[in-house]
């Protein structure tokens, strides 16, 4: 698969603290079509990754490529942001319109899109996220899973190559979480490219990769299952495993021969029952 996104050897400081390094000698790559989750405590860097991606934070040292552009160009950095979208914590300061209809619609006023031409994709990304039902709705007046299933389509009526989540679960109920992320698991079927940055750790079983974060380096990354069967040493970094993980380890330690190929709760479930 072609490399989306590239970080090269990077540093970051805040110029206000620019002997605290938030980001140390981070090297990472994501594939185009690639689902993956990053995990880590408050403070890990997590957040400050996901902003180097569209450019809104620029390296201290070190660089980061998306799709082959890299972030210090000034000249390039509008393409950037046309290739990459970012949903952020709290839906409510992502709207700008009086309408769904017309909040989906401003990105593609400011890329000078033709009338014509927006009308057929906020109509798909309504589609997409299942919101266009909404269309004429106030974006306030919306629970919180749907003001972030709107973020979304506001993202995706400009045709991203990739979509960072950055904590955009952290304020909703399991019901607003369960709807964002259906989407986003939809969206990823449809061979978008997705980075979910969550302390959620349920939410990194469907990913194909995870990255866990530490004091402002990459402490593991690999499949859910390579990462969740080092459950000691994320304990020692202040992370915690799913609770499927976390069960079937228990169930081990019991005596019940539990594949260690185990880590979503609907394997569980079907491994538990072929035992009974």
């Amino acid at each position: 698969m072609d490399p989306l996104v590239v970080f090269n050897q990077v540093n970051f400081a805040y110029p206000q603290k620019p002997e605290e390094l938030i980001l140390k000698q981070v090297s990472l790559t994501v594939s185009q079509g690639e689902f993956v989750t990053i995990i880590g405590h408050n403070g890990s860097g997590k957040s400050t990754l996901a902003k180097h991606m569209n450019g809104l934070l620029l390296p201290t040292n070190g660089q980061v490529f998306i799709d082959s552009i890299d972030t210090l160009d000034q000249d390039t950095l509008w393409n950037i942001r046309q290739r990459v979208g970012i949903v952020f914590q709290n839906p409510d300061n992502q709207f700008v319109a009086p309408t769904v209809y017309d909040d989906v619609g401003f990105g593609l006023e400011n890329l000078g899109i033709s009338r014509q031409e927006m009308i057929v994709r906020i109509e798909e990304a309504l589609q997409q996220v299942s919101m266009a039902a909404y269309k004429d709705r106030e974006p306030h007046r919306l629970s919180g899973g749907q003001k972030q299933r709107v973020a979304i389509a506001g993202i995706l009526a400009m045709k991203p190559k990739l979509i960072v989540l950055d904590e955009s679960t952290a304020m909703l109920d399991p019901i607003g979480r369960k709807e964002v992320l259906s989407v986003v698991d939809s969206l990823h079927k449809e061979g978008i490219t997705i980075i979910n940055i969550t302390h959620y750790l349920e939410e990194a079983l469907s990913s194909d990769r995870i990255i866990v974060m530490n004091r402002g380096e990459i402490f593991l990354q690999g499949t859910p299952l390579e990462v969740f069967s080092h459950s000691d040493e994320l304990r020692k970094i202040g992370l915690d495993v799913p609770f499927s993980v976390e069960m079937a380890i228990r169930l081990r330690k019991r005596g019940l021969t539990i594949s260690k190929e185990i880590w979503r709760t609907d394997q569980l479930v079907t491994e538990l029952w072929n035992l009974l």
